[in-house]
């Protein structure tokens, strides 16, 4: 259902677009927050179709399609950003690592951790460029109360990687960075 959501989120915020445009505009924004790959979105845009979402504005050469948003797809986009509740469950392959950190030498746990605080360091400087840029947004506002959520959560994790790795060094006697 998200996927069908972002796609909703998309032509209304972009207007007409084909499916290759809204793949790309995907692939630059939404996916940030919600991946999907674009032979997902090409047979999700039929369904749409069929289900009355969207309409097919032109058809254009080798098959190209311009999708506009219908009535009945802003009123489902419309209904579930204010009606409905959304997933609090939880499924993070990075959550479940954590849980079984003990099962390692804390030499390993710690430079697990510390891999991980990189990958993190480097996500948050791709997110706060990508803020910096957003004065070049074609539609100020769209996506960044999502950006700011993604630089925020990734900065706590970065951070509790950080000092998880520390506090498990010197639990374990070990100089901080395992030096």
């Amino acid at each position: 259902m998200s996927l069908r959501i972002a796609l909703l989120g998309l032509l209304t915020t972009s207007g007409p677009s084909s499916g290759y445009d809204l793949a790309k505009r995907f692939e630059s924004s939404i996916n940030h927050a919600w991946q999907a790959r674009h032979s997902q979105i090409y047979p999700e845009l039929n369904k749409m179709a069929a289900d009355g979402l969207v309409t097919v504005e032109e058809e254009g050469p080798r098959g190209r399609k311009t999708y506009t948003i219908a009535a009945e797809g802003r009123r489902e986009l419309r209904e579930w950003l204010l009606e409905g509740t959304p997933s609090r469950s939880i499924r993070s392959e990075g959550a479940l690592r954590a849980f079984l950190l003990p099962t390692l030498e804390p030499h390993e746990a710690a430079a697990r951790l510390r891999a991980e605080a990189e990958v993190y360091t480097a996500r948050l400087a791709e997110l706060e460029a990508l803020k910096a840029a957003k004065a070049s947004w074609k539609r100020p506002g769209f996506g960044e109360h999502a950006l700011e959520l993604g630089i925020r959560q990734t900065r706590v994790v970065r951070d509790w990687a950080e000092e998880t790795a520390a506090e498990i060094e010197r639990a374990a006697g070990d100089p901080p960075g395992g030096e």
